[in-house]
């Protein structure tokens, strides 16, 4: 299957079939939880993520959440929260966290679907929902990375992961 194959959502239809179908078109391992749930599994540029898109019907609100492969211990948790205030401050869409009961870090974008025809997403909405979480997951890994086992400050581990480089070696 193709991204052009994807079968559009019939009016009315959860957003969750819609993505589904995009994780499928994609290869990925996914598994539908009942009819408001989809967990997807795939290969990021650092290390393997977790996504997980949730439809709350009375709210019409899709939530989608990207994992990435790291736990905070505790005694992290203060400068993470610092690295994540920084890191958030630069973000457009959706936002990172930090789970304390898991030391679990996440990415998170809700976006509300209110629509004459009914709560839909279309594969290009699809698309730019899951490439752009993927996106920023990759683009702060080092920054996690730095700052939980590199030993460097939340600004100089920001600083240090946001150089761009040009060409190839």
């Amino acid at each position: 299957m193709t991204f052009d194959d994807l079968e559009i959502q019939p009016q009315g239809g959860s957003p969750i079939h819609t993505l589904a179908s995009w994780f499928a078109a994609q290869g990925m391992v996914h598994e539908r939880i009942g009819e408001e749930e989809v967990v997807a599994a795939t290969d990021g540029a650092w290390g393997k993520y977790e996504l997980r898109a949730i439809w709350r019907e009375d709210d019409r609100v899709l939530q989608f959440l990207a994992f990435p492969d790291v736990t905070v211990q505790q005694d992290k948790f203060t400068l993470m929260y610092e690295t994540l205030n920084l890191i958030n401050e630069q973000m457009w869409l959706g936002h990172f966290e930090l789970w304390t009961g898991s030391g679990t870090l996440v990415f998170r974008h809700a976006t509300l679907l209110e629509m004459a025809d009914g709560p839909a997403i279309d594969p290009d909405q699809a698309d730019a929902l899951v490439e752009s979480a993927l996106g920023e997951l990759d683009r702060f890994y080092p920054v996690f990375q730095f700052v939980l086992w590199g030993g460097k400050s939340p600004s100089e581990a920001l600083t240090a992961a946001m150089v761009e480089t040009h060409g190839e070696a």
